[in-house]
């Protein structure tokens, strides 16, 4: 049975914080819902009601043009090793990067990576937990390095040159100002 919560009590960011991925569900107005897991160090609940999350390079950037239409997000976290429950963290989020004044103290937060793209700030007017009974078992093996690696080697000039290349539209051709007013 699903229960509803206006904010994160400490058992829920007990369980948040054991969870080694989470999903992010956003969508604009029109055009597609995008659901993407996220792993690695990058979320932190920062107070009942608000969890921030950083993002890193990656091959789509559809958070942050979906964000700029609507600025309604979803994170999802499912118990795949112990506890069975499935938590959901829904409200609104403004999008941070790199350029902007609260970025640096937010990004502090987090290992250093040169690939942060964004920080999303989410304030949540929900919490749903439920069951999670179906979830399967799933053992936490080790984070996959992978992407810190691939950034650290691309420098923060060879991300920039990704970044223009390949994540100034969404899949639906949204803007994702991940360059601010020069996007095209």
């Amino acid at each position: 049975m699903a229960k509803q919560f206006d904010s994160i009590s400490a058992d829920h960011r007990q369980f948040i914080e054991a969870q080694h991925i989470f999903f992010c569900g956003t969508a604009a107005a029109e055009g597609r819902v995008n659901v993407s897991p996220k792993g690695m160090d990058s979320l932190r609940v920062l107070d009942p009601n608000r969890i921030v999350w950083r993002n890193l390079t990656g091959s789509g950037n559809e958070t942050a043009a979906h964000l700029a239409q609507v600025n309604r997000m979803t994170l999802m976290w499912c118990g795949f090793e112990t506890r069975p429950m499935i938590l959901r963290a829904y409200g609104s989020a403004r999008t941070l990067h790199p350029r902007d004044h609260a970025f640096a103290e937010l990004n502090a937060a987090f290992p250093p990576d040169p690939g942060a793209r964004q920080i999303y700030d989410l304030t949540v007017d929900l919490v749903q937990t439920s069951c999670g009974f179906a979830v399967p078992f799933f053992d936490h093996k080790a984070p996959r390095e992978v992407l810190r690696k691939w950034s650290e080697d691309k420098g923060p000039d060879g991300v920039a040159a990704y970044w223009r290349e390949r994540n100034l539209n969404s899949i639906d051709g949204l803007p994702t100002h991940i360059l601010g007013d020069t996007d095209a």
